[in-house]
């Protein structure tokens, strides 16, 4: 299986592809970043994007298409241009027919890591570990896309599902560990859920029955 996964960005979109290889291990297809020049109208850069990301369609063949999932920020300027990148890769993958995943960044350093909140360094170290790289990819982009379809691989019904590790020893306890803080999350927002069901329902046996209003006159 081939996974095609997006950084997106406008100025610097993240493009990796990983496939799975012999005896269940995860190998890199390619890697690289997509550059539009700020100088572009909006539509013009998306243009292009969508021009470099057909070749790259065209060029390995992927099965399945990853893409990061949009989160809140302060910055509204980054976001919507993030947003805006974002759809390109998604409707690439809806005209092939592809299927499409949505990670967080959360999600994806937990796989990857085992800690959702690694930094881009660690990150970076063990994508170069669990792919068996010689060198560290290039830039930061580039490490989070493959990271992401690794990410996909694990979470999607690859490595994760059938036990296995990407480089025999050390890409198995991350795989577990991303299973283990994607349910510990679950527990956590079921328990958040149950919390507020029961403060807001102490809340409306202690409130004071309300007593109808009298609308006659009184003489």
């Amino acid at each position: 299986m081939r996974v095609l996964a997006v950084d997106p960005g406008l100025t610097r979109c993240g493009v990796g592809v990983v496939a799975t290889g012999q005896g269940s291990t995860l190998q890199i297809v390619t890697v690289g970043v997509i550059r539009t020049s700020a100088d572009l109208p909006l539509h013009e850069r998306l243009h292009e994007l969508r021009v470099e990301l057909d070749a790259v369609f065209e060029r390995t063949h992927p099965d399945a298409v990853a893409v990061e999932r949009m989160f809140a920020r302060h910055d509204v300027s980054t976001i919507m241009g993030t947003a805006q990148a974002s759809a390109v890769p998604m409707l690439a993958a809806a005209e092939r027919g592809l299927p499409l995943g949505l990670h967080t960044p959360s999600e994806v350093k937990a796989a990857v890591t085992g800690n959702g909140r690694a930094d881009k360094a660690q990150v970076t170290t063990m994508v170069t570990r669990i792919l068996g790289l010689e060198v560290a990819p290039r830039p930061a982009d580039a490490a989070d896309a493959l990271a992401l379809a690794i990410c996909h691989h694990w979470r999607g019904g690859g490595l994760a599902r059938r036990g296995a590790s990407a480089d025999g020893a050390s890409a198995a306890p991350a795989a577990v560990a991303y299973r283990q803080a994607a349910a510990a999350a679950a527990r956590r927002s079921r328990s958040a859920s149950k919390t507020y069901r029961d403060a807001l329902g102490a809340a409306s046996q202690s409130a004071p029955a309300t007593r109808p209003a009298n609308r006659g006159v009184r003489p």
